[in-house]
C-alpha cells in the first residue's frame, strides 16, 4: 500500500513531548509493512494560537493525487479540534493513526460529536455559574469580581474535566465504533486493554466501564436531538 505521512509538532512543546519529530517518524515507519511505500511526509509546526494547518491540506491533496492512505503519527489532541476533524472528514481519503490503530472515518465522526457535546456542556456550565453569582449579588463583567474561591473552584472543575476527556474521549469513540460492529462490551474492554487504554482513574476497562461510557454517550446524543 501507498502512504503519506503527517507529523504535527509544536514549537514550544516539541522538546518536552515524548513523541517529538524523530519519534513520530519512527512511529510511522513501525506501522508500515515491508512492502508498503511511504511516498512523502509532511511536517506541521503549530503555534498555540494559529489553528491553520496548511501542511495537512498538502498531505490530503497528495493522497488524492497518488491514491495513498494518510498515516497520522499522533491523532491524540487533534481529535479535539473540530477544524481538523472537518478537514479530514471532508477530504474523503482513507487514513490510519499510529496512536489509535482502530480509528476510522466513523471514529472521527464520533470525535466530532464528542467535541460538540463538550462545547455545549462548557457553555451550559458557564451560564449556570454566572447566574448563581448574579443571584448572590456579584457584579459581573470583570475577573476581579470573582472571589478566590470561585476562581479556584473553576480551575478544579476545568482540570477535572480535562483529565476525564483525556482518558475517556478516545475510548468512547472506539467503543461506539465497535458497538456499531456488534462487538460485546466484554470484547471491547479486552481490545481497549490490549491497546493500552486506561480509564480516567488509570485502571483497566471492564465490560461495565465500557457500558457506562457507551450509555453516557447515547444519552447525551438523545438529549441533543430533543
Amino acid at each position: 500500500m501507498k502512504y503519506i505521512g503527517y507529523i504535527r509538532v509544536s514549537t514550544k512543546k516539541q522538546g518536552k513531548s515524548g513523541l517529538g519529530l524523530e519519534a513520530q517518524k519512527r512511529a510511522i515507519r513501525n506501522l508500515l509493512n515491508e512492502d508498503d511505500i511511504l511516498i512523502a511526509e509532511f511536517e506541521e509546526v503549530e503555534s498555540g494560537k494559529n489553528k491553520e494547518r496548511p501542511k495537512l491540506l498538502e498531505a490530503i491533496q497528495k493522497c488524492k493525487e497518488t491514491k495513498a492512505t494518510l498515516v497520522i503519527a499522533r491523532l491524540d489532541r487533534l481529535s479535539r479540534s473540530l477544524s481538523f476533524i472537518s478537514q479530514l472528514m471532508d477530504s474523503g481519503i482513507e487514513f490510519v493513526a499510529c496512536d489509535m490503530k482502530h480509528a476510522n472515518r466513523f471514529t472521527i465522526q464520533i470525535f466530532a460529536a464528542l467535541a460538540e457535546q463538550e462545547a455545549r456542556f462548557i457553555s451550559k456550565r458557564t451560564k449556570v455559574a454566572l447566574a448563581e453569582l448574579k443571584a448572590k449579588g456579584v457584579k459581573l463583567g470583570s475577573p476581579q469580581n470573582l472571589t478566590n474561591h470561585s476562581r479556584k473552584r473553576s480551575l478544579e472543575v476545568r482540570q477535572s474535566n480535562s483529565i476525564s476527556n483525556k482518558h475517556n474521549r478516545k475510548a468512547t469513540a472506539l467503543i461506539v465504533s465497535m458497538r456499531k460492529e456488534d462487538k460485546s462490551y466484554l470484547n471491547i474492554a479486552k481490545e481497549l486493554n490490549q491497546s493500552g487504554f486506561k480509564t480516567r482513574r488509570n485502571k483497566e476497562f471492564s465490560a461495565m466501564t465500557v457500558k457506562r461510557l457507551y450509555d453516557r454517550y447515547t444519552a447525551n446524543s438523545e438529549e441533543q436531538t430533543k
